[in-house]
């Protein structure tokens, strides 16, 4: 090995160079979006255009759904079994309280 670290990207690029040639917007200044972005702010942009969503937000989807059937306490222990699953994997400022009878219709309008 002649170099001090491995470049996979680089080395698959340099394999694969003529597939690279005619790339469209080749020779295009870039948009100026790409510019003012970091490169943060790009991915999520490029996520949110693919219709990507994270897997804690559509399990809070879910779980909304399942808020306006939900009648038994039976319900409650499957929704907040999702709750929990929900409150291990997404942000925290985004975590929810779990749900009882009694505070369900004040959780239905919070979901």
């Amino acid at each position: 090995m002649d170099e001090k670290y491995n470049d996979f990207i680089g080395d698959m690029m340099q394999e694969n160079q003529d597939d690279y040639k005619n790339l469209p917007g080749k020779g295009k200044p870039l948009p100026k979006e790409n510019v003012q972005m970091d490169t943060f702010q790009r991915f999520q942009k490029t996520v949110k255009d693919a219709g990507f969503l994270p897997p804690w937000l559509e399990l809070q989807k879910e779980i909304a759904a399942l808020l306006q059937t939900a009648e038994t306490e039976s319900d409650l222990d499957e929704i907040n079994l999702k709750i929990r699953k929900h409150n291990r994997i997404c942000p925290i400022p985004m975590q929810k309280n779990l749900v009882s009878l009694t505070n369900l219709e004040k959780a239905k309008k919070i979901w």
